[in-house]
């Protein structure tokens, strides 16, 4: 007759009883109700309030706080939040303590278009995105005969801009031309930026900080009223 393990059999009944007590507390936490709603923004920028997010659970599941945590699809809440044109990506989670956090990443807006008397953004996706009653983006005015350029051109060159410290800080307007070239505007100098077609966008723009660079330490910068981007090889300057 073998002799009786008992360590081995101490070990075999330590485990089933770890299984059990996690099984029975795995239970017991997806049987909590929840008792609130966080939400987090994951950037600086508010064209959403919490309150307006607070709103959109509503509208889809009445009121969030007092459901089974094992009831709420988090990922169909996530979808719906997703919707929102104001919003990029939510991640939705319940916590242990019976909270359910929203952490809601916003669309970032590149341009504001003023079209045929309407006004809206362009996020940095490429995707129209409403304006804010909350909150005004300092982005570039496109006006202008926007249709006479190609849309996927003219968001990479608004990319560009916004990618760009310097530019994004310098450049407040472009206005499109029936022939699809553009013009724009500086915030700090009085003259136009005639830039041409939203092509050879890097070119360019090295020799428009190549030319400010020299035109600064040269003071004459005052003295321009249009600053010519389209050829390439080099910038052609027109005189107040």
């Amino acid at each position: 007759m073998k002799k009786i393990k008992w360590n081995d059999v101490r070990l075999v009944l330590m485990l089933g009883a770890v299984i059990f007590l996690f099984s029975f507390s795995s239970k017991r936490n997806e049987s909590r109700k929840l008792k609130k709603v966080e939400i987090k923004f994951a950037d600086t920028e508010a064209f959403i309030t919490q309150d307006k997010v607070n709103k959109l659970l509503i509208q889809n599941y009445g009121s969030v706080t007092g459901i089974r945590k094992d009831r709420l699809d988090l990922n169909n809440v996530e979808k719906s939040l997703d919707k929102d044109p104001m919003i990029d990506k939510a991640e939705v989670f319940a916590t242990v303590d019976g909270r359910l956090e929203a952490v809601v990443r916003q669309r970032r807006p590149i341009a504001r278009i003023y079209k045929g008397g309407n006004s809206y953004y362009i996020d940095d996706k490429g995707r129209t995105m409403p304006l804010s009653d909350n909150y005004t983006a300092r982005v570039p005015l496109v006006t202008g005969e926007i249709d006479s350029t190609e849309k996927d051109k003219l968001h990479k060159l608004l990319k560009y801009i916004n990618d760009d410290d310097f530019l994004k800080k310098n450049i407040i307007g472009i206005e499109v031309y029936p022939t699809g070239g553009l013009r724009m505007l500086s915030r700090n100098y009085d003259f136009d930026i005639v830039f041409g077609r939203p092509i050879n966008i890097e070119k360019k723009f090295n020799n428009y900080k190549a030319f400010l660079q020299d035109a600064v330490r040269d003071t004459l910068i005052e003295n321009y009223k249009t600053i010519n981007l389209k050829f390439t090889q080099q910038v052609v300057c027109t005189k107040k």
